[in-house]
């Protein structure tokens, strides 16, 4: 039997680079998920197990580097991705033969604590928000608020995907910093019943639209290429606030202030997490478990999302 060549045994500075693709052809979610990975390895990964093979990396050691990163007041969600990372590079040397054993596997993440509440805003709040937008910044912010979905599926958001005549919205495609692809995962792509509200407002942004052929983006800029997300936010959706007379949101904070519309409104989970297109429901709990008292009902808010028979030609 052939003995492999100690010296030609992969370290995992050489790994990550294979399973964090960088080239211009990946999908937005690879694009995104590269930019954080690459960013991630370098300040914690490689400092720690750069410069040790893979096969002498234990998995007492990857416990203990990620209670550390815990105890070093880094989010959970940081030493989880950096988890997910050394679970990639590990899965990709054992499918190339490399390895045998899988360290990650058995490795314990301890249970997620938000270190600080989600934001989220109330109706009058919403309301307040919405009317102190400019187009196309208030129908992103009210489809936000009422659909749940993620900036980077409304900015992705094509006419070809929106069935006025069957109310429906399909939900296949994201984009981040004008990179496009498909969503985070496969719970994330997913169809929707836009409400009454919705449909009039798409149809506004329709009737607005120089552009609505079928694979036309429904919010374009005049070039007729995407808008980036972090540009809207910091020229539209932050000065808005403040007119509002809001603190600064994020545009999660948006997607956080449907799930807790939801919640109040007494939806059912599994329906909620088929809305907001979470993987886990653990996810969906989180946005159940805000505290806050509304002083006007979710339904004055939220119409019935009950399918409504419109169309562009009227």
């Amino acid at each position: 039997m052939q003995t492999q060549n100690k010296s030609a045994l992969p370290r995992l500075e050489c790994m990550k680079s294979l399973v964090v693709p960088t080239n211009q052809s990946s999908d937005s979610l690879r694009h995104s998920q590269s930019k954080f990975g690459l960013r991630d390895s370098r300040k914690h990964l490689l400092p720690r197990f750069g410069n040790s093979r893979l096969r002498d990396i234990r998995r007492a050691e990857i416990q203990q580097f990620l209670i550390g990163k815990l105890r070093q007041g880094y989010a959970w969600e940081t030493t989880n991705h950096l988890r997910n990372v050394m679970s990639k590079i590990f899965t990709t040397a054992i499918s190339w033969d490399y390895l045998r054993d899988h360290p990650v596997r058995g490795v314990i993440m301890p249970e997620r604590q938000l270190k600080h509440p989600h934001l989220f805003l109330t109706m009058e709040e919403s309301r307040r928000l919405i009317d102190a937008c400019d187009e196309p910044t208030r129908t992103l912010v009210l489809l936000a608020v009422m659909t749940g979905l993620r900036i980077g599926e409304l900015i992705a958001l094509r006419w070809s995907r929106i069935d006025f005549s069957a109310a429906t919205l399909r939900v296949v495609e994201t984009c981040s910093d004008g990179h496009f692809g498909t969503p985070k995962t496969k719970a994330s792509r997913r169809e929707i019943p836009p409400s009454t509200l919705v449909a009039e407002a798409l149809l506004a942004q329709h009737a607005r639209c120089p552009d609505v052929s079928p694979m036309a983006l429904v919010f374009a800029t005049r070039k007729k290429t995407a808008y980036m997300s972090s540009n809207l936010r910091r020229r539209q959706l932050h000065p808005a606030c403040a007119r509002a007379g809001l603190p600064k949101i994020t545009w999660h904070s948006l997607r956080h202030t449907h799930g807790t519309l939801l919640h109040h409104l007494g939806t059912p989970l599994k329906v909620a997490q088929a809305q907001l297109g979470h993987s886990e429901m653990s996810t969906t709990l989180d946005n159940g478990k805000q505290s806050i008292s509304y002083k006007v009902t979710c339904s004055q808010m939220l119409p019935t999302s009950g399918r409504t028979h419109v169309s562009p030609s009227g």
